[in-house]
């Protein structure tokens, strides 16, 4: 059972060993309300996860120690126990799904721990880990089902009452649940009004179905780039801690998670991965009650890869309207590109591609099609451009 008492007293046990992330107003996120951001990104290993997993093996007795542990992980919870295994002079095997980002499979080597990549998403991972548990008698460190890991990212709840005591509402990723649970259990036994909420992505929403239907159940099939959440059934126990202590749980989409990321680099100069943004995503488009009240968004991690923070900027540039494509359709004459380029010029939008293409056999013999890549300042300006090149004539064909 969990107990406030066991939330301090991982505090306690952490204190010297993770960071006391800073809590910082980002006001741009929503004008409308009063927006923190609790930025566990910045955490050692570059996620929370690491303050459930260290709690939880610290307290292992020495026999169980002596025969190591074992975990599941799309990377960050392998991360967390790789770290807290090796601290404690333990031996560590995790379990990662082949679909994780390289820099997190990397980092987990890098602490030392021996890896085991499985095919699948994290609950294929979960279902190897329970087999070389049997084989190796190893301890299996649960990431989100169990009530020391749960403690353990409880302490995240202490930490924000400490820095906001007057908040008005928290808002959570959620992939399994086990942080939510904590945090949710901690700030509402100190403070119930408080407000508590989850967000998933909306192709995983694993713990929105549960809630919805009232009892755990999985998901078929899971798809987002937020691989951090991607998780088809959530736990038992947080379950039964969500379905009492949490206000509700929503869901982000793809594009909108992307626009999150890209509006904490810009605005906050911060870093985070896919399932660490869905709090400020759901913050930006109003998916929770947030106007006029004080607001903390957990930042959960930063352990993005590169070459998918490549394709997410691009994608939320996409989403906010700063990059827009026209195909334009046109008589193959010269001077049309002279003027469509003036007209782009004129709105002050710079163009980056243009592509030209005479079409095919289902087109004029003198008709082409202009294929136009620009940046923008908003999808308002994109929306400007688009009209004042149809009014001098041309047709500007659906993407």
């Amino acid at each position: 059972m969990l107990t406030l008492d066991q939330v301090y007293h991982a505090a306690y046990v952490l204190k010297g060993v993770i960071r006391e992330t800073a809590l910082i107003h980002a006001p741009l996120i929503n004008p409308e309300s009063q927006i923190y951001l609790k930025t566990e990104n910045l955490q050692i290993t570059g996620s929370f996860k690491v303050r459930g997993a260290y709690y939880k093996i610290s307290q292992l007795t020495e026999e169980e120690k002596a025969k190591g542990v074992i975990a599941c992980s799309a990377g960050n919870h392998a991360q967390g126990v790789a770290l807290a295994a090796a601290k404690n002079g333990i031996r560590s095997l995790i379990c990662i799904p082949d679909s994780a980002p390289i820099s997190k499979v990397e980092a987990t080597k890098s602490y030392g721990a021996e890896v085991c990549l499985v095919k699948g998403v994290y609950d294929d991972a979960y279902q190897k880990a329970c087999e070389l548990r049997e084989e190796s008698g190893a301890t299996f460190i649960h990431p989100f089902d169990d009530a020391q890991v749960i403690a353990g990212q409880g302490t995240i709840g202490l930490e924000i009452l400490d820095q906001l005591p007057d908040v008005d509402a928290v808002i959570v990723p959620v992939g399994g649940g086990g942080l939510i649970s904590g945090v949710a259990y901690a700030v509402k036994s100190l403070n119930p009004n408080c407000k508590v909420y989850g967000v998933q992505a909306s192709g995983a929403p694993s713990m929105v179905q549960a809630l919805a239907d009232k009892q755990v159940e999985a998901l078929k099939c899971v798809s987002t780039f937020a691989d951090g959440i991607a998780v088809k059934c959530p736990g038992d126990t947080t379950f039964d801690l969500c379905s009492k202590y949490v206000d509700g749980v929503v869901t982000v989409t793809d594009d909108e998670i992307a626009t999150a990321i890209l509006t904490l680099i810009e605005q906050q100069k911060l870093i985070a991965e896919g399932a660490g943004a869905v709090a400020v995503a759901a913050a930006m488009f109003n998916k929770v009650d947030v106007k006029g009240k004080k607001v903390v968004c957990l930042l959960s991690g930063g352990n993005i890869d590169v070459t998918i923070l490549s394709r997410v900027i691009s994608r939320g540039l996409l989403k906010a309207g700063r990059s827009g494509d026209l195909v334009i359709a046109m008589v193959d004459k010269p001077g049309q590109l002279k003027d469509v380029s003036a007209i782009i010029a004129d709105l002050g939008a710079n163009v980056v591609s243009v592509h030209h293409d005479r079409g095919g056999e289902n087109t004029g013999i003198n008709d082409c099609y202009l294929h136009i890549r620009m940046e923008t300042r908003n999808r308002e300006h994109l929306e400007q451009i688009r009209r004042a090149i149809t009014d001098a004539g041309y047709h500007i064909r659906n993407m």
